[in-house]
């Protein structure tokens, strides 16, 4: 059963199956949140994650849909942790980066989206879909 944490070790959290979706978003708000060109992102069903450890942090705010994003972290070291959106209540987004073992590495990334903010200097990823926003 794959699990993540924060870097402190405070949040702990683990997922039973495979995701539905494997993404990168580039969006500026991911970009933000995660102090990078894009987000990397497992998505799967709600019933699939449970948290082990800890009661993480959250901050919300509107997405381009005008529906709730809720953005959860480790209040102790910032970690980004996993994403949780009003568009889609049923899923939860783990951040690639808090998978544990180097679990990051999660293969094959299915979808880009908003490649339209995608920095110049990050080349699409080959056989990957590529959305200009979100769900397009």
């Amino acid at each position: 059963m794959p699990k993540g944490s924060c870097l402190c070790g405070q949040i702990q959290y683990e997922y039973t199956g495979e995701p539905t979706v494997t993404a990168l978003c580039h969006c500026h708000a991911c970009q933000k949140w995660c102090g990078s060109t894009a987000s990397s992102n497992l998505l799967l069903p709600r019933t699939q994650f449970k948290l082990l450890q800890g009661t993480p942090k959250s901050f919300e705010k509107p997405g381009d849909s005008g529906k709730i994003n809720k953005r959860s972290f480790c209040g102790n070291c910032g970690s980004s942790l996993f994403g949780e959106l009003e568009l889609m209540p049923e899923f939860v987004g783990i951040k690639a980066g808090s998978l544990d073992d180097g679990a990051a590495d999660y293969g094959k990334v299915a979808t880009e989206f908003y490649t339209e903010n995608r920095p110049s200097f990050c080349k699409p990823i080959e056989g990957a879909k590529q959305e200009p926003k979100f769900g397009n």
